[in-house]
C-alpha cells in the first residue's frame, strides 16, 4: 500500500557516492512506512546495476535522461504516492533517529509546507556544512545566507542553533515536505535546471501561508560541494536564477528597491572579477543579466501566477 514517507534521492552518475552514503539511508529508514527511491536521471555509469545488486530493497525510478536538479525532482515526486516525500542528495549520511523527528513535526503542525534537519559536514562533523547548515534566510537584496555559515567561514555547531525554529528557506540536500502540497504548487521551476530553485519553491509557499522549519533534533551529515572552486557556471545560474525569484516573488517596494541596486550592486561584483582576472565569472553575471531581461514576459506570466496563489 502507500507508504507514508518516501526518500528520493536523484542521482546522476553518482555510483560512488551511492555505496558510500546509501547504505547509512537504508540501514536508517527501516520502518513498514518508509520507502527509499533513486530517482536515476538517465546515468551512463553502472549506478542502475550496482542499485540491483547491492541495494535490492531500494526502488528504482527511471528518467530517461539528464533532467537537472528542478526538473528531475518533479519528475520523481510525480510518480511517488507517499504523504511525506525527503528529498536527499546522494551525498548525505542519516545518522539513526534522524527522520522521526522531522515527520513527527509535520504531523504535528498542518501549517508547515517542509521541515530540514541541521545539516553538518561529513568530513569534520563538528562543523556545519556550507550550503546549508541551520536554514536560511534571504537578504532585502535577495541574498541568501544561512545560520552558522558567514560568508565562507563556516561555524562550529555548538548547540547554539539547536532551538527548532521558522526559516525562510532550508537546503535541498535534505528537505521533508508534504508531497501533494510540492505537486500542487508547481514543484521547481524548471527553468532553473539548478541552484536557488529550493528557495524559489519555498518563497512561494510562504506567500501562499505555508510554513518552513528547521529540527535540530535531527541531523544529517552532508559531503557538499562549498570546498569546490566556484565554476563560472554556477556564478551565472545563481544570478540568473536569483533574479528571476525576485521578479516571480518580491514585493512591489521590494522589487522597486532591487531595480535600482542590483544592477549597480552585480555590474561592481563584474568588475572586482575582471580586476582580479575571472573574466569568466564577469562574463557569467553580465550573460545572467541577459538572459533575465530575455525572459521578461515569462516571468510576468509567472509572477501573476505566484501572485494567484498568495495568501498573506
Amino acid at each position: 500500500g502507500m507508504k507514508k514517507v518516501s526518500i528520493v534521492i536523484l542521482n546522476w552518475n553518482g555510483r560512488d557516492m551511492l555505496r558510500r552514503f546509501l547504505p547509512s539511508v537504508v540501514a536508517n529508514s527501516q520502518s513498514a512506512d518508509v520507502e527509499v527511491c533513486v530517482a536515476d536521471n538517465g546515468s551512463t555509469d553502472d549506478s542502475v546495476d550496482v542499485l540491483k545488486r547491492e541495494f535490492p530493497s531500494v526502488e528504482i525510478l527511471h528518467l530517461e535522461r539528464n533532467y537537472g536538479f528542478a526538473e528531475g525532482y518533479n519528475r520523481a515526486l510525480e510518480q511517488i504516492e507517499a504523504e511525506y516525500c525527503v528529498l536527499l542528495n546522494s551525498d548525505v549520511e542519516t545518522p539513526e533517529g534522524w527522520l522521526e523527528p522531522l515527520v513527527d513535526r509535520l504531523d504535528k503542525d498542518s501549517r508547515i509546507a517542509a521541515v530540514a534537519p541541521k545539516l553538518l559536514w561529513s568530513e569534520n562533523r563538528e562543523l556545519f556544512e556550507y550550503a546549508g547548515a541551520a536554514g536560511g534566510f534571504i537578504d532585502y537584496l535577495g541574498y541568501p545566507f544561512c545560520r552558522g555559515r558567514i560568508l565562507s567561514t563556516v561555524e562550529r555547531d555548538e548547540g547554539q542553533y539547536d532551538k527548532r525554529r521558522e526559516i525562510f528557506w532550508a537546503s535541498g540536500a535534505a528537505l521533508c515536505c508534504r508531497r501533494e502540497l510540492f505537486v500542487e504548487m508547481g514543484g521547481f521551476d524548471e527553468d532553473y535546471f539548478a541552484h536557488m530553485e529550493e528557495i524559489d519553491l519555498q518563497w512561494r509557499m510562504q506567500l501562499a501561508g505555508w510554513k518552513i522549519m528547521v529540527e535540530p533534533r535531527s541531523v544529517v551529515y552532508h559531503l557538499g560541494g562549498g570546498t569546490l572552486p566556484v565554476s563560472s557556471r554556477k556564478v551565472y545560474l545563481n544570478h540568473r536564477n536569483n533574479l528571476a525569484m525576485l521578479f516571480k516573488c518580491a514585493s512591489p517596494m521590494q522589487r522597486a528597491v532591487v531595480a535600482v541596486v542590483r544592477p549597480a550592486t552585480d555590474m561592481l561584483e563584474a568588475f572586482v572579477n575582471l580586476v582580479t582576472l575571472h573574466p569568466q565569472r564577469a562574463w557569467a553575471i553580465v550573460r545572467a543579466w541577459g538572459e533575465f531581461i530575455a525572459w521578461h514576459g515569462v516571468l510576468s506570466r509567472k509572477r501573476k501566477a505566484v501572485q494567484r496563489t498568495k495568501k498573506v
